[in-house]
This record gives structure tokens, C-alpha cells and sequence, in this order.
């Protein structure tokens, strides 16, 4: 596991596909960042009008969240957690759940060098992507990420020294070799209660407790990311470079 001295260091860039998903990967770990003293930049890829599954509230199971509604929720959790910046890359409708269909070299340039906080702006000691899953979106930033997060001449191009991948509540749902399986915890026994009260601020995208997504489930889930190295509660990350 991370220890406070090493956090403290860092200057942490998270790329999040959707709003809320910094939130169930990698909340807790941000809010312990930024306690000891570091840096925290996300990106956020898209945000767009959608209907969702959800309870209309009138019998029906499909309820249109808007952007703005979306937007604003993130912005709270921004606030809460605390974060020295953030942007968004796409705010249409168009883009949204649609980044698939964005050729990879555009993803790759924003994240990398053309982008308000792009890497080579940022120039961030540790990164945070989302695992690959079902969701297009997830997996077209996932290989966009690693594109842009590949070796360079360290005299042409910022080196970032540790790439992450994070954790999410959908990732059951994918098999054999696939399966997500983490290599680094961070502890965050401290501050589940934040990362909860994050997801809770996404309040469009909180559902009854029996969801694998709601923040009861992901509450369970810490816990049992915590459970796996012996400490209350964790976050659990794919590392795919540590340079030290």
C-alpha cells in the first residue's frame, strides 16, 4: 500500500469518462492526496443530455438527466474533494457514450498536450484511468490513456512515473483474464465517508441500495477492497508503470 510521505509528493491527474466515475475509482484516494498536502487535476471526458433507467416517479423506467444537471453535480463533488482544477473535454450530446466513435489520435492529443489540463501541462507524477469494460466510453479512454501515457525521450515529453488503473463497480461483469484484479491498495479507512458522500452528490445517478452502483454497494465494495489487504476500507488499482 501507498504510504502518507509518498502521497503527499504527488501530483495526481485523473481522467474520468463520465461524472461520477472519478467518484466510485478513485474518490477516497483523492481526498487523502489532497489532506497530506498534494496536487489533484481531473478531467472529465463528456457530459451530455440522457435517458436514463431510472424511476420517473410516474410509473414509467427511463428519466431525462440533463447536462447541466450532470455539470453541476460534478462540480460539487470538485468542491468537496477539494481539487486544484478541473475541466471537461466534451460537453454535446453528440460525443456522449460516443467516444468510441472519436478517432483515438484526437482523444490522445487532448490528453496529452492540447487539452486545458493535459499531461504535458500538468505534468503529473501519478495518473489515474479507468479500467477497460462493457462501456464504450471506458474503453475507448482506457486505450487512449495508455497512448498517451506510453515512454518517450524524457528531454521531448513529460514521463509520467505512475500509471494507474482504477477500480469500479461494473467491473464484475467481465470475465476470465479480463477480470479486473488489483495490484496496489491505497488505504482509505479514513475517508470512505467522503467518498461516499461524493457519490451521494451525484445525486441524478444514486439508486436503491440493491444496485451494484448505488453508495451502499460501493460503501460494501471499499470495504471489501480493504478486507483484501487488511485495513478498513480501499481503493484497488492496476499498475501499469511505477518508476521510482
Amino acid at each position: 500500500m501507498l504510504t502518507d510521505e509518498f502521497l503527499a509528493r504527488q501530483r495526481l491527474l485523473v481522467i474520468a469518462p463520465h461524472a461520477d466515475d472519478e467518484t466510485y475509482g478513485c474518490a477516497g484516494s483523492i481526498a487523502r492526496i489532497k489532506a497530506l498536502g498534494g496536487e489533484v487535476f481531473v478531467v472529465l471526458a463528456t457530459v451530455g443530455n440522457l435517458a436514463h433507467f431510472a424511476d420517473d416517479g410516474e410509473g414509467g423506467n427511463t428519466r431525462l438527466v440533463t447536462n447541466d444537471t450532470r455539470l453541476r453535480e460534478f462540480e460539487s463533488v470538485m468542491r468537496l474533494l477539494k481539487v486544484d482544477n478541473w475541466d471537461v473535454l466534451y460537453t454535446d450530446d453528440d460525443s456522449y457514450l460516443a467516444l468510441d466513435t472519436k478517432p483515438r489520435k484526437e482523444l490522445v492529443k487532448l490528453i496529452e498536450a492540447d487539452g486545458k489540463l493535459a499531461i504535458e501541462k500538468i505534468r503529473p507524477t501519478m495518473m489515474m484511468m479507468p479500467a477497460p469494460s462493457y462501456n464504450q466510453d471506458h474503453e475507448a479512454l482506457y486505450h487512449a490513456c495508455v497512448t498517451a501515457t506510453r515512454p518517450g525521450v524524457p528531454a521531448q515529453r513529460h514521463l509520467v512515473p505512475h500509471v494507474l488503473v482504477y477500480d469500479h463497480t461494473t467491473l464484475f461483469w467481465r470475465f476470465g483474464a479480463d477480470r479486473f484484479q488489483p495490484t496496489c491498495y491505497i488505504d482509505i479507512s479514513d475517508y470512505l465517508d467522503v467518498k461516499l458522500q461524493a457519490m451521494r452528490l451525484h445525486a441524478s445517478q444514486v439508486r436503491p441500495a440493491i444496485y451494484h452502483g448505488s453508495p451502499e454497494s460501493l460503501e460494501l465494495m471499499s470495504k471489501m477492497r480493504g478486507r483484501e489487504v487488511a485495513v478498513e476500507a480501499a481503493e484497488g488499482f492496476a499498475v501499469l508503470r511505477a518508476l521510482y
